[in-house]
């Protein structure tokens, strides 16, 4: 049989189911409305749900079929009017969980021992006690290797081993732990701090802190989830439309129970903050378009993801994600790691649809990269299905522990403190360096001026022209000789360009001609440089 894509949507007093069923005949429609239990047949389609409040039949139920789309719509009366079903678009939980051929329960979940009941929303009820995200409850020891087995544990609550053992040369490509299979959980921690300790780069850091352009941009980015406004029939959750392929994925998806101790709950909540913190930034960064580098930015921020990281609380998932981001991705300020934060807030606040979808564009980038699917079915398949059972107030609880905790740089043991004031003290010496260099060039330039000044008024003195209204005259201040030496040795041809046939003037012409030859000679200036008008002038004067 094949479960048909199927939506369901209400009002206050009904509830509307449409099925599509191409391909198939108007005659073999058999339906079954038993409360909460809803059953539909149309070979070869088969679909069972176990619906969040109860529906009859009372003759007001009306059933149609489009015959050009291929769609069964049922419109079913709700057993209490004005009810609010919740939980509807959570379509795998929907979905009633496979059977079993014997009556007797293999696994029975009583809730005097898990701690757990259902609700009518499809909700996981999990004890009321305070759950405290903070602190840690005990300090973790490493069991025995009779304890633990001869593998190790990981995946969604610590539920998976064996995996990677069977996938030796898709592993450095997805991980960065050697053999996951063999090592524990502290020796993966230890590897993990060395490993961004080397790989932090105090030049990346301080270049993007000084040349903030780009960090500014991604700054004023708006996310999507920052747009949702709350749903006006369910107070506390937002509005979260999924798109027609989110909800394909959502109905392939295998509905099952996860039975987990307060160990394993508390750990599958704290590295679900760390994979949401990675996406947050990945979104930021990435200005909400997807690229090649998606699936390597989410899986490397996410110590859970690339570590198989297993975090005892809150503060020492900021702490990771924090040393993460300024250690790997292409942007790496601290601004960045505290919007993330926000924006995460922000999506648990949101409600468990607005997790939900973000889930589901996780697996998307994933299911499309090679390696980096394996990912999906050690954590985020289970996530997607897992999320939709579990209580909003948990949810709630996260979002305002993770507002409330106060991260800062010291906290990432970098020394970015002590790196910055270095760096400022270095801008500050080099500004005044500079500073000092431009003060010390304007007074060498006062001083030029000055004395250029008082040459022209010797000049003026003199009977001659002021220098400045003159540049092709040769100045007669003795600090500007060279002029002087060029105009004489070019005196004998700007002689007879001149035209001066004077025979008194001919031994003045020969001693001017010698003496021009002998300062030529030890100066080496080229006659080129000197002009007609300074040989005339000198000339005209004898």
């Amino acid at each position: 049989m094949i479960t048909p894509a199927f939506d369901l949507s209400q009002d206050p007093d009904y509830l509307t189911i449409c099925i599509r069923v191409p391909y198939t005949r108007t005659s073999e429609f058999d339906l079954f409305i038993d409360g909460a239990d809803f059953k539909f047949y149309a070979k070869p389609y088969f679909l069972r749900l176990s619906l969040p409040g109860r529906i009859v039949e009372d003759g007001t139920e009306k059933a149609t079929f489009d015959i050009d789309k291929g769609v069964f719509t049922l419109k079913a009366p709700k057993e209490t009017r004005g009810e609010h079903f919740g939980g509807l678009q959570m379509l795998t939980s929907l979905l009633a969980p496979k059977g079993s051929r014997s009556a007797k329960l293999l696994v029975e979940d009583m809730s005097a021992e898990t701690g757990s009941e259902t609700t009518g929303d499809g909700e996981e009820e999990e004890d009321e006690e305070e759950f405290d995200w903070q602190l840690e409850q005990e300090v973790y020891t490493d069991r025995s290797e009779e304890k633990l087995g001869t593998m190790q544990k990981y995946g969604f609550a610590n539920q998976r081993s064996g995996v990677f053992g069977r996938l030796q040369e898709e592993l450095s490509d997805v991980i960065d732990v050697k053999n996951p299979e063999e090592t524990l959980a502290s020796e993966r921690r230890r590897a993990r701090l060395e490993a961004e300790a080397l790989a932090f780069s105090s030049d990346h850091y301080l270049a993007d802190l000084f040349e903030d352009d780009e960090i500014n941009r991604l700054v004023k980015f708006t996310p999507w989830w920052s747009k949702l406004s709350p749903s006006t029939e369910q107070k506390g959750e937002s509005a979260v439309s999924f798109s027609d392929e989110e909800k394909e994925q959502l109905r392939k998806f295998t509905n099952r129970s996860f039975l987990l101790d307060k160990t394993s709950r508390c750990q599958a909540w704290l590295s679900l903050l760390d994979i949401l913190l990675a996406y947050s930034y990945e979104v930021r960064s990435a200005e909400g378009e997807h690229n090649v580098e998606s699936p390597w930015t989410i899986r490397k921020l996410s110590g859970t993801l690339c570590w198989l990281e297993t975090y005892s609380c809150l503060r020492d998932v900021l702490v990771s994600f924090g040393r993460r981001v300024l250690c790997y991705p292409l942007y790496r300020h601290f601004a960045l790691v505290a919007l993330s934060v926000c924006d995460t807030a922000k999506i648990l606040q949101s409600g468990k649809a607005c997790v939900l979808k973000c889930l589901l564009d996780i697996h998307k980038v994933f299911r499309e990269n090679d390696p980096a699917y394996i990912l999906n079915d050690l954590y985020i398949t289970d996530y997607c299905i897992w999320i939709q059972r579990v209580s909003s107030k948990k949810m709630l609880e996260l979002a305002s522990m993770l507002q409330h905790t106060l991260l800062q740089k010291k906290d990432l043991e970098l020394e970015l403190d002590e790196l910055e004031s270095a760096a400022r003290i270095v801008v500050e010496e080099e500004e005044q360096a500079s500073t000092e260099s431009s003060s010390s060039d304007s007074s060498s330039e006062s001083e030029e001026s000055e004395a250029e000044e008082q040459g022209c008024s010797d000049s003026k003195q003199g009977g001659g022209e002021t220098c400045k209204d003159s540049p092709s005259e040769p100045s007669s201040s003795p600090s500007s000789p060279i002029p002087v030496l060029s105009s004489i040795a070019l005196s004998p041809s700007v002689n007879r360009k001149a035209g001066v046939e004077s025979s008194d003037s001919q031994g003045h012409r020969q001693l001017i001609q010698d003496l021009g030859r002998q300062m030529t000679e030890e100066m080496r200036i080229s006659a080129d440089s000197c002009s007609f008008g300074a040989g005339e002038m000198l000339f005209a004067d004898e």
